[in-house]
């Protein structure tokens, strides 16, 4: 398999944008999972992605990429890596991306067939190399092999590199776990990107999360040191982490001479469905900026017959607020918006619906500013046969999120709780709605929800009810592509 191949396949597959979200990156055809390579380089946004174009199912990783000037409108372009080397061959897995001496440096995992330390054939993940002018790449070969860990760590979950620079110094910093499967980052530096040295285990191998931590992303964010992870099959906590796989963050300090992250408690990134793989950057005005696959290993269906497979997040803007991590969509979306409808001070009791305030391509913002209730539900994507609820337990300072009559045809989660802080009595609820997604931000970011919807188009519908009274303002917009 090779790129010219792979592109010539789009170029006679390529599925109608009719039929897909306005505004929110998805593959050309076939399958998408993790974005990769999230960076700036010529002047535009870099978005690569694990891609097969073959199929609506995971099979040999591509690198697929587009490129923004604005993160809302995205413009197809080549593939850039396919799995057609020795060493690679497996796949191109996931991986990052940097502007390095002029240059579009893409690191990322190849995989291989071979043997482990106890002689049993199985694949065999390495860190390796491309460069490119942002549109066409050369392969550069492997840089790390899995040989260069300890013995002990894991040369099968070894992927997922994060490289950036310090001073004269690259940093790498890939996916791991110990032999006692503890989920863990370690970290290597290079002088030239060629030659790269083992400094330590970055964070982890320490029973924290059980399970390789895939997509490791680490920063600073308000001068705070950052790590995000997606750490695999963990157990549910509460409301904090569910069953599965998770995106997590941690805050901490990082110690520059021991090449240690003293992390702090971990958190969620988002508390719904579909949200995976988390990769941020840092734009030229100083935002840093994070994308996601929305969806996750086991949330895995589409509508039969649909020949795509595969969304990426809006991308969101983050801050932090009193140690937690606030999202907010970038504020380039509001150029796309149109058609406001507005209302304040509305009375909601019993079942309403306000004129104008429906669709499903969207930017509809509700904040309850006072009421007396212990339910206030919100119904999205809604006809007679389907919907998608969004329930404020008031009392119990609880958000329900709902879409078991949203189309689904399988056995899939479909409730999921999150905690969430009405600040003086009021709650704000941002709904970001593309046709098959609702990201729903909570207050100015605190908490956010993800979900995937194959609801019928037709289905637009807005209803407010509540088991008291309640007072809205309501304020929506439609989203156009330009």
């Amino acid at each position: 398999m090779d790129a010219a191949q792979a592109n010539d396949y789009i170029k006679n597959h390529q599925v109608d944008s009719s039929e897909k979200p306005v505004f929110h990156v998805t593959p050309p055809v076939g399958w998408m999972n993790d974005p990769n390579g999230f960076s700036v380089y010529g002047g535009k946004l870099h978005l690569f992605f694990q891609f097969y174009p073959y199929d609506t199912k995971w099979g040999p990783m591509h690198w697929g990429h587009v490129t923004s000037k604005d993160m809302v409108s995205w413009e197809q372009e080549p593939v850039a890596l396919a799995p057609d080397e020795e060493y690679d061959r497996i796949g191109c897995f996931s991986g990052s991306a940097m502007e390095a001496d002029g240059k579009h440096v893409l690191a990322y995992t190849g995989v291989r067939r071979g043997t482990d330390q106890n002689g049993n054939e199985t694949d065999l993940q390495n860190q390796c190399l491309a460069v490119g002018d942002g549109i066409f790449y050369e392969k550069k070969g492997l840089i790390i092999s899995g040989e260069n860990l300890p013995e002990g760590f894991s040369r099968t979950d070894f992927r997922d590199p994060k490289i950036w620079k310090e001073g004269d110094v690259y940093y790498l910093a890939a996916g791991n776990c110990n032999e006692h499967g503890d989920g863990q980052v370690v970290l290597f530096s290079s002088a030239d990107l060629k030659q790269w040295s083992y400094l330590g285990v970055l964070a982890g191998g320490d029973q924290t999360f059980y399970g390789t931590w895939e997509c490791p992303d680490f920063f600073t964010l308000n001068d705070r040191d950052v790590l995000i992870c997606s750490p695999q099959n963990l157990k549910a906590q509460k409301y904090e982490f569910h069953n599965g796989h998770n995106n997590v963050y941690f805050l901490g300090t990082y110690d520059k001479e021991q090449h240690r992250f003293y992390k702090n408690e971990p958190h969620s990134l988002d508390y719904g469905f579909d949200f995976y793989a988390a990769q941020t950057t840092e734009l030229p005005d100083g935002r840093r900026v994070l994308i996601a696959w929305m969806q996750s290993w086991h949330t895995n269906l589409i509508p039969a017959g649909q020949k795509w497979h595969g969304m990426m997040t809006v991308p969101r803007e983050l801050t932090i607020k009193e140690d937690r991590i606030l999202q907010t969509p970038v504020r380039e979306l509001e150029r796309y918006r149109s058609n406001e409808v507005s209302y304040r001070g509305v009375e909601v009791t019993g079942s309403r619906s306000l004129p104008g305030i429906n669709g499903r391509v969207m930017d509809m913002t509700v904040e309850i500013t006072e009421g007396d209730f212990r339910e206030f539900t919100i119904d999205v994507a809604n006809n007679e046969e389907y919907t998608t609820t969004f329930t404020y337990h008031r009392d119990k300072k609880l958000l329900e999120t709902d879409r078991t009559y949203s189309g689904l045809r399988s056995d899939m989660v479909c409730h999921r709780m999150m905690e969430v802080e009405a600040a003086d009595k009021r709650l704000k609820l941002r709904f970001i709605m593309d046709r098959y997604s609702i990201e729903l931000f909570v207050g100015d970011g605190e908490k956010v929800s993800t979900t995937v919807i194959y609801t019928p188009k037709e289905a637009d519908r807005v209803l407010f009810a509540c088991d008291g009274t309640a007072k809205l303002d309501v304020v929506k917009y439609d989203i156009a592509a330009k």
